[in-house]
């Protein structure tokens, strides 16, 4: 009985201690739901849409000079042939999408 006890708590705890582990970044769900067919779930644009459209990768350095305000401002308004999300998501989730899009191009 002692040992099943032992054994339940153990594995508890080996779930507690994993769950975190699988927690979505802020701004991941987003991006993988608004962003990541075209752009690629790694950023890189290697998407049918994203070579359709001719999409560089998030990681060149042209956007990894970008401020964060300036991919705000395009993620809102939109750039190029890409639309703007401003009517979908908002400033805060916006700003989640930018963190993630920062953890992409390290």
């Amino acid at each position: 009985m002692k040992r099943d006890i032992n054994f339940a708590v153990m594995t508890l705890l080996g779930l507690s201690l994993a769950v975190p582990a699988f927690a979505q970044q802020p701004g991941q769900a987003d991006y993988q739901a608004k962003c990541a067919m075209c752009h690629g779930a790694d950023g890189e644009g290697n998407t049918p849409m994203g070579k359709t459209m001719k999409l560089r990768s998030l990681k060149s350095d042209e956007d990894v000079k970008l401020t964060d305000a300036e991919l705000f401002k395009d993620t809102k308004d939109g750039v190029g042939k890409m639309h703007g999300y401003a009517d979908k998501l908002t400033d805060a989730q916006i700003n989640d999408v930018v963190a993630y899009i920062r953890s992409l191009q390290k």
